[in-house]
């Protein structure tokens, strides 16, 4: 799977917090939808720059993710 940072501005996209993140707990981790790029960015720190993915590299990964067992997380 290939990744980059985001170019430009970021603040204007529609970001989701994952169902697994907590207020305060660790993982923390948010995402965008563009037309052509998944955009990922945590969320404890928005400053910080998100990646961008591939829909199709992301469509790869999702089904991964979901699979792996919670305590292996």
């Amino acid at each position: 799977m290939t990744f980059k940072p985001s170019a430009g501005d970021a603040s204007g996209l529609a970001w989701f917090k994952s169902s697994y993140s907590t207020a305060d707990g660790p993982s923390c981790v948010e995402v965008a939808a563009t037309p052509r790029t998944v955009h990922v960015r945590d969320s404890k720190d928005v400053r910080l720059p998100s990646l961008g993915f591939a829909a199709a590299a992301w469509a790869d990964f999702v089904p991964y993710a979901v699979d792996v067992p919670e305590k292996k997380r």
